[in-house]
């Protein structure tokens, strides 16, 4: 997938102003436009052109893309692939043109960074406008993806939140801005799960109430564990002994119990030990797999290089490349 440069496709300067973006896709959106152009890529450019200017003329996104694309770490039309949870703590609303466009008119790098903004967005409850308030209008929904421990999910959490927007200034250029919440992080809540915080979107109109912020829950990447739905995983190292002859291990579970667990003797690679209900609890809590992993013991005293070079010896007839 390639990297799209926005600003490339409108021809405008990262600094440009929002009047800038506007008359840049104006003039693209005459030169191209399929019922008039007579360009044999004309339907393809548009499309560009349209994708480009959704973002661009939306600070909340322009602002998260304008954080990924920083001090020039990907260029137009290079190999492209979003880091994990790149646009977490960013917060979106639902003004911007995506709302009210077909998903199939956005190329594949879109809808990968902004498409689950977009649908979000899209599916919430409040309403965009165009021509100023109405009388009464219920205030825009907002959405951010947050990043947690996925040990937050076995005990919940107090958690102080840093969402980042962005809004013009008076001269239509993009001026970041940042809100912290105190958010009550649910027991049990699961990746992919949104937690709705009633009144924390935009302000309403005419007495209207204020829309929601929907927080959507992503968890930190962590080397020893990952969830799938409530199925927890989680690495352990064991001692080559440990493996081959097997017997009783202590573990610490991500919920912070220490469990005694049995290894069965001549473990192989890429079975698990399942602890049934020792998951993301629910009613019907998850279970917890172990992934156990052989590690080596460092030679640093002569009494250890002895111990090795006897297990040579004693194992001579062993070839651990013997299948390759």
């Amino acid at each position: 997938m390639e990297f799209k440069d926005y600003y490339k496709i409108l021809g405008v300067d990262k600094n440009a102003s929002a009047d800038e973006i506007k008359k840049a896709y104006r003039k693209l959106a005459r030169k191209y436009h399929p019922d008039v152009s007579k360009e044999k890529d004309a339907s393809q450019r548009m499309a560009e052109v349209n994708e480009a200017n959704t973002v661009l003329s939306d600070p909340e996104k322009r602002a998260a893309y304008d954080n990924l694309g920083k001090e020039g770490a990907y260029r137009s039309g290079q190999d492209f692939r979003a880091p994990p949870n790149w646009d977490a703590g960013f917060e979106f609303s639902e003004h911007g043109d995506s709302a009210g466009m077909d998903s199939a008119a956005f190329s594949d790098f879109f809808e990968q960074m902004f498409g689950r903004a977009a649908r979000a967005q899209r599916g919430a409850g409040g309403g965009g406008f165009h021509g100023g308030p109405p009388p009464s209008q219920r205030g825009e929904d907002h959405h951010a993806k947050i990043e947690l421990d996925l040990r937050d999910a076995y005990t919940g959490a107090e958690r102080m939140l840093s969402l980042r927007g962005a809004r013009l200034d008076e001269s239509g250029h993009l001026v970041n801005q940042e809100r912290q919440l105190q958010v009550t992080i649910p027991k049990g809540v699961r990746e992919g799960q949104l937690i709705r915080l009633s009144g924390q979107g935009s302000p309403g109109y005419g007495g209207a109430p204020n829309g929601d912020l929907f927080l959507e829950v992503q968890f930190k990447p962590d080397p020893r564990l990952r969830a799938q739905d409530r199925d927890v995983y989680q690495s352990v190292n064991v001692s080559p002994w440990e493996a081959e002859l097997g017997g009783p291990i202590q573990v610490t579970t991500p919920g912070g119990a220490t469990v005694e667990v049995n290894v069965p003797a001549h473990w192989k690679s890429g079975r698990k030990l399942r602890l049934k209900e020792r998951g993301i609890p629910a009613a019907t809590p998850g279970d917890l797999y172990l992934e156990l992993h052989v590690v080596l013991p460092p030679a640093s005293t002569d009494e250890q290089r002895a111990a090795y070079s006897n297990m040579a010896r004693t194992f001579a007839q062993f070839n651990p490349r013997g299948g390759q």
